[in-house]
């Protein structure tokens, strides 16, 4: 039995299919042989020597296996017969026709599997690598006929049995202990089992051999004599693994407990899950009763496609590990943000491409190549961008993590699971065959049908928003005692959720007035969510370090991104229904296009709309003033803030700043010593933003979208330098102040979560944007935008955050050496 059990453990490590998602069938490797167009053939290249390596481990593996099924249909034969002697008596236990009913079939099963193993067995003890034996697969195989009028029966002999039990003590006592014999090098000479349990194994067994099959034809040379017949084997097989699923199911809307219950979907949707420390794309499947993870197995062309299971929990059995129990389980480790911006740059890249290839009327097999890299990507962006964890733990031993963008999704499945465990819920034990019914069953009930990602959309789908959206979050009602309350708002980005603003916390209150304004910066967005939260005011429990939010949730709400409705220069007031709360606020839209039209200010005064070269000329300084206060203030209680720059501020605050930056009002230091600090970064960002012309002004655009293209590491360097040494000098000097500040903002990444990467993202748009003629004439869409030129201008940005310090003086010091005109 040990030995059984380390071959297959050995064997599933070795054999595990990889997941699915990423790469096409053909990518796999292309074999040559004529059975090439079979749909079950295993498209892998067999390594000669290893390939026969390893069909023996799997026949051994299986032979032990088979060799504990016969035993324990032996055992199972084995009171048949005192059961038929006793019946013609006049005392019998059990009826002629209830033991024809339990023991249906059995008798013919084990011969099957008698005359299988012996000639399997001797062609395994004396192993030859030409040894051939896909006839006994073949014919085995051929025999399911048998098995049909099995299961055909089963429920019927489970309802015999359960009866006979009930009403025969003496049957109770054979039933509750049958004796299997232990394989023969096992020490254990017998086990006991349920007469129930035996019922089981037949069934078990077909999907046991179907798997084996599966195994074996991956590991044995396309021109072996015995590929056509494991092919044909393996063809039988799964044709009659459906038949069954198809049979027990045909209903397509609920799937049938072991009860009788109706057990039914009630939530699917695909998650990360992180197993052995490596992250996987696994759709869950909430049913009434039971939560199952399950994967996608690849299928061959013209096959619909199946799940394989890879655990599942009773609900009875399942529980949420409590905040102090989270804290203690593995920290969880985000994916490096450059590389996420890198994805990010190749989809945009990508997007673009694939447009301009469809106005050239291009060739749909360009397009669909390049369709395919970006799935990739995108599929590798929504595996690797999640933080947030959901843990979940079985009372009876193993516990899981999955990771989600969103605080939403999490209170969402929470929620769905809590409201079926309030329900009187048995814990039980999935037999592999109603194992394999219940797997089988997701495919025909999923409601999520594609993968959250841009390249599955259709092409007449909206492309989502891309601009500024403006919302002012009003008030809340509805909340039955007083708290300390927030909201956060969310939206959608490259098919995951972004926590994009948090309002101030209201305190003690059962009806919070916020009256709060923020801009969110939108990027192909569909869907805007607001989640209202308690403050969590015990600082035990505060665990960031983990991602961990402990606020407890009291209501979440999302609605359409409507371009309709959005899209007019009025505000738009709505009201969010969530768990009896309802949440008032407004917004309106702002297009990319519209937003990157700056407007020179006319007035004499002030510094917001003002050239740089005025201001500074003006206040005879180096560095505008608002920019050094504005820093300064960060840099003195704002610098550890998770999510400095990146969290809007409070939009009537930031108006507030910027009307006294504007009027050099004498008490602008103690304004800002009062301000939440979200507002003052919002403060810094709109000065820039509303520079007459961006700080890298529009005669140098072109120049530094060239120079960021260059490959050559040294051209790059001395054409970026050279760029900073055309710029103005007050330009110049303000750009090498924020650089530093920025830089000493990064450096608290393990506690603001803000790394370069998220730092240039934020400011390189504002920075280093194209004059109204240059994307009037570069561009065709508010989408293109994005897509070809924000990544460009981010990547601008983080080159000289990760560059060395740069000093003004040593800049100006090299001029002599480069005289070309940019």
């Amino acid at each position: 039995m040990e030995e059984e059990e380390e071959a297959i453990g050995l064997l599933d490590k070795v054999l595990e299919d990889e997941d699915v998602f990423l790469l096409e069938e053909c990518e796999l490797g292309t074999p040559t042989s004529p059975a090439a167009g079979s749909p079950f053939l295993v498209a892998v290249k067999v390594e000669a020597g290893k390939g026969l390596e390893m069909r023996k481990l799997v026949l051994s593996g299986f032979l032990a296996s088979e060799e504990i099924y016969i035993n324990q249909l032996e055992a199972l034969l084995l009171p048949m017969k005192p059961l038929k002697a006793t019946a013609t008596t006049s005392q019998p236990v059990l009826t002629i026709q209830q033991i024809e009913t339990i023991f249906y079939k059995i008798q013919d099963i084990y011969e099957i599997h008698k005359e299988f193993y012996d000639n399997l067995c001797p062609k395994v003890q004396q192993w030859d690598s030409q040894v051939t034996m896909g006839h006994l697969f073949q014919k085995l195989a051929s025999q399911l006929g048998v098995y049909k009028a099995f299961v055909d029966n089963y429920k019927v002999a489970l309802e015999t049995a359960e009866k006979c039990s009930q009403s025969n003590h003496q049957f109770q006592k054979i039933s509750e202990e049958l004796k299997v014999k232990g394989p023969k090098d096992s020490k254990d000479s017998h086990t006991s089992v349920t007469m129930e349990a035996l019922l089981y194994k037949p069934i078990d067994r077909v999907t046991r051999s179907t798997l084996v099959l599966h195994d074996l034809l991956k590991h044995t040379p396309a021109d072996h004599p015995d590929y056509p017949l494991l092919q044909d084997a393996l063809r039988i097989s799964q044709n009659f693994l459906s038949s069954i699923n198809e049979d027990i199911d045909p209903r397509r809307t609920a799937v049938t407990t072991p009860k009788g219950e109706t057990r039914q979907l009630v939530k699917d949707g695909f998650l990360v899950e992180v197993s052995e420390s490596s992250r996987k794309l696994r759709h869950v499947f909430l049913f009434t009763d039971v939560l199952l993870c399950a994967k996608l197995k690849k299928t061959s062309a013209g096959k619909h496609q199946q799940y394989d299971c890879k655990w599942y929990i009773p609900l009875a059995d399942l529980v949420f590990p409590s905040p102090e129990e989270s804290e203690a389980s593995p920290q969880v480790h985000p994916f490096p943000d450059h590389e996420l911006e890198d994805m990010k740059m190749k989809i945009s890249a990508l997007k673009s491409e694939i447009q301009k290839e469809k106005a050239n009327k291009g060739q749909g097999r360009a397009i669909e190549r390049l369709k395919k890299k970006m799935f990739e990507n995108e599929f590798l962006l929504l595996l690797n961008s999640p933080t947030i964890p959901f843990r979940i733990h079985n009372r009876n031993g193993k516990s899981y993590l999955f990771l989600l963008s969103s605080d939403y999704e999490r209170s969402e499945w929470r929620e769905a699971i809590q409201k079926l465990q309030k329900k009187d819920l048995q814990a039980f034990v999935l037999s592999s065959v109603e194992l394999q019914v219940l797997t089988g069953s997701c495919f025909k009930l999923r409601t999520v049908h594609n993968i959250p990602v841009t390249s599955n959309k259709d092409d007449d789908e909206s492309p989502g928003l891309y601009g500024f959206l403006h919302v002012i979050v009003h008030s809340a009602k509805g909340f039955k005692q007083s708290a300390n309350l927030y909201c956060t708002l969310e939206v959608d980005s490259f098919g995951y959720f972004v926590s994009k603003a948090k309002t101030r916390v209201f305190r003690d209150t059962t009806e919070p007035k916020w009256d709060e304004e923020f801009e969110i910066e939108l990027e192909g967005s569909q869907s805007l969510r607001i989640l209202c939260y308690e403050k969590c005011c015990d600082k035990t429990k505060v665990n960031k370090d983990n991602n961990e939010i402990v606020d407890k949730i009291m209501g979440k709400g999302q609605i359409q991104l409507d371009p309709q409705t959005v899209e007019t220069k009025n505000w738009h007031t709505d009201v969010i229904e969530m768990n009896g709360i309802k949440v008032e606020f407004s917004m309106k839209f702002t297009s990319r296009d519209m937003s990157l039209k700056r407007t020179p200010s006319k007035k004499q005064t002030g510094v917001f709309g003002v050239k740089i070269s005025v201001v500074t000329k003006r206040e005879r300084s180096k560095v505008p003033y608002i920019v050094r206060q504005c820093v300064e203030e960060v840099e003195k209680r704002g610098i550890e803030e998770v999510g400095i720059y990146r969290i809007s501020g409070v939009a009537t605050d930031i108006q507030a700043l910027k009307a006294v930056f504007d009027a050099n009002n004498k008490d602008i230091l103690l304004v800002l010593s009062d301000m939440d600090i979200n507002a003052i970064a919002g403060t810094l960002k709109l000065y820039f933003r509303e520079l007459p012309e961006p700080l890298l002004t529009d005669r140098l655009y072109p120049a530094f979208m060239e120079g960021i293209a260059l490959s050559d590491p040294a051209a790059k360097e001395n054409c970026m330098m050279h760029l900073l040494r055309s710029l103005p000098d007050p330009n110049l000097i303000t750009f090498l102040f924020l650089l530093e500040h920025l830089k000493r903002v990064a450096e608290k990444e393990p506690i603001n979560k803000m790394s370069l990467h998220n730092l240039a993202t934020v400011f390189g748009p504002t920075l280093l944007r194209p004059s109204e003629v240059e994307s009037k004439t570069h561009l065709t869409s508010a989408a293109d935008i994005w897509s070809h030129d924000v990544m460009a201008q981010v990547q601008v940005l983080l080159y000289y955050l990760q560059h060395p310090p740069i000093s003004f003086a040593e800049l100006k010091r090299n001029t002599l050496y480069f005289s070309t005109d940019v």
